[in-house]
């Protein structure tokens, strides 16, 4: 049987990308976290006192998903708010965010070691630049980060 759509790379990397993402999130449960609720905590690592606006803005995701996520993760007990004035709050990790982060960072740095170690040896120095000009680095974009 032919497979017309095996010849088109957008639909390789949507397929790609529908196959890690699962796989992450494998790894990823048993610390309890999918690859959104990573990408949170690693975001809020990075730039402790961000807001949930800029969050979303950097993760792609729509402001009403993003009071769910932040919620779950709060609930849980990884983050803690802060008001910044009368509408904004800065997301902050909490002792056992970090301590999460720990654990999400090694699943994560082993996955992407997995990764690329399925890609020949010559072209993998090449993998991250053409993901990062597919996706449009260098201009404002509307995706997220590689987990989101």
């Amino acid at each position: 049987m032919q497979d017309p759509l095996s010849s088109l790379p957008g639909y390789l990397l949507r397929r790609a990308s529908s196959s890690l993402i699962a796989e992450l999130n494998q790894r990823l449960a048993g610390i309890d976290v999918n690859h959104t609720d990573a990408s949170l905590l690693i975001l809020i690592d990075a730039n402790p006192g961000l807001t949930q606006s800029d969050a979303a803005r950097m993760l792609g995701i729509q402001r009403a998903n993003m009071v769910g996520l932040v919620a779950r993760v709060e609930g849980r007990g990884l983050l803690v708010r802060e008001r910044v004035d009368g509408r904004s709050q800065a997301l902050l990790l909490s002792t056992d965010g970090k301590a999460v982060l720990a654990r999400v960072l090694a699943v994560i740095h082993a996955f992407e070691a997995s990764l690329l170690e399925r890609v020949p040896a010559d072209l993998r120095p090449h993998v991250v630049p053409i993901l990062r000009h597919l996706w449009g680095e260098g201009r404002e974009n509307a995706g997220g980060s590689s987990f989101a």
